[in-house]
């Protein structure tokens, strides 16, 4: 039985953002788990195999379903952010796909309580 409150997709806001040809930057996105398929095709890729660590690219290409405005997600999207946007992308595939949560369990310094974190990006 799958909880209410476990998560399939979610929002996020790349620390620096993608910049479109016309300048547009695009920081706003959402990320849905990962199936078996997305884990295991990147291998069959040659790109994958001249480089293995190619495989995070296509990964996140395909879970990645949306960024701002942009159409559609590639891997050429994806090859050109930043490295900080990259490492949150990971970061944020690795929390989602074991647990299915945006948020982190944390200890307050002050008084030893464990609470949750959520990082879904704040309303504006």
């Amino acid at each position: 039985m799958i909880s209410q409150d476990f998560q399939t997709e979610i929002e996020f806001e790349l620390p620096r953002g993608f910049s479109d040809s016309e300048g547009t930057l695009h920081k706003k996105g959402k990320m849905r788990m990962a199936t078996a398929a997305d884990e295991i095709n990147p291998y069959l890729d040659p790109r994958t195999k001249q480089n293995e660590l190619f495989s995070t690219i296509i990964i996140l290409s395909r879970v990645v379903i949306s960024l701002g405005s942009l159409p559609s997600i590639n891997t050429n999207i994806i090859e050109n952010l930043f490295s900080i946007d990259l490492a949150y992308l990971l970061d944020l595939y690795n929390r989602l796909n074991r647990d299915g949560s945006n948020s982190i369990k944390t200890l307050c310094p002050h008084c030893k309580q464990e609470f949750l974190v959520d990082l879904s990006p704040g309303e504006d």
